[in-house]
Formats: C-alpha cells, sequence, structure tokens
C-alpha cells in the first residue's frame, strides 16, 4: 500500500489505523533518511494500539518500550554496526516475547529482519512537507 501524508498528524492518523491488527513477534522494519517521519509513524502505531506512552526517536537508548498487549517496542539501530551490537539491544529476546518491533535504521540490520513476520515501511519526500509512505508486508 503506498500513502501520502501531508503533516505529521497524518502520518500518525495512518500508522494508527495499519497498527491496530498487529500481531505479536511483527518486526515494522522502517526505511528512510533523517526527518522522513519514522518516529511520528511509530507515535501513531502507539495511539493505534490504545497506548498513551510518550514516544520519542530512541537514539541514544538504543531502545524504548511502550507497553500493551502485546508490548510495542521501539528500537533505533542507526548506530548498531554489527551482530555483536545487535544482540547487545535485546532485539531477538523481544521478538522471541511475542512484541510488536519497531525498528527505525533497519538498512542496518537488514540481515536479521524475520522472514514472514516483518513489515517494511519506507518513507520518502515529495517536496518539503509531503511524505510517500509504502508499506510492503510479507
Amino acid at each position: 500500500m503506498v500513502y501520502k501524508s501531508c503533516s505529521p498528524e497524518q502520518t500518525e492518523a495512518i500508522a494508527a489505523a495499519f497498527a491496530k491488527d498487529l500481531k505479536g513477534g511483527t518486526v515494522v522494519a522502517f526505511f528512510g533518511g533523517l526527518g522522513m517521519g519514522k518516529t511520528a509513524f511509530v507515535r501513531g502505531m502507539a495511539k493505534g494500539r490504545g497506548l498513551s506512552a510518550e514516544v520519542s526517536s530512541p537514539t541514544f537508548a538504543l531502545v524504548h518500550e511502550y507497553g500493551g498487549q502485546p508490548p510495542l517496542v521501539h528500537f533505533d539501530m542507526y548506530r548498531v554496526s554489527g551482530w555483536e551490537d545487535l544482540y547487545s539491544t535485546g532485539y531477538f529476546e523481544y521478538i522471541d516475547a511475542g512484541c510488536i518491533l519497531a525498528v527505525e535504521w533497519s538498512e542496518n540490520i537488514e540481515a536479521a529482519l524475520p522472514e514472514g513476520n516483518t513489515v517494511r515501511v519506507t518513507i520518502t519526500a515529495e517536496g518539503e512537507t509531503t511524505r510517500c509512505i509504502t508499506i510492503e508486508e510479507e
């Protein structure tokens, strides 16, 4: 599916509708550059899951847990540069626990994305404010 968004609020609304039916163990893998709206999308996912958590980019913490059933866990893989780094984040444990993972900078962990349980969300810019959001389910 391809969506157009002209604001962070529209991005959040698209994400909220998308997230309602996500199952535990699903990895939502984000692709797109800085400032594309990945964190806004995760904020919308949290709203769509009925969570009131404060959603922010986990750039320095690497992982934020937002709760819910199944739990929504937000990763930033920008600084992950190898398997050792990836294991240290708890990524695989969260998948095994049946969490829903929202993973920014998935380009850095492409080989670790689970087959059959990954949804790819690519966000690109079309002009200053418009975003093209492509959602591909495996």
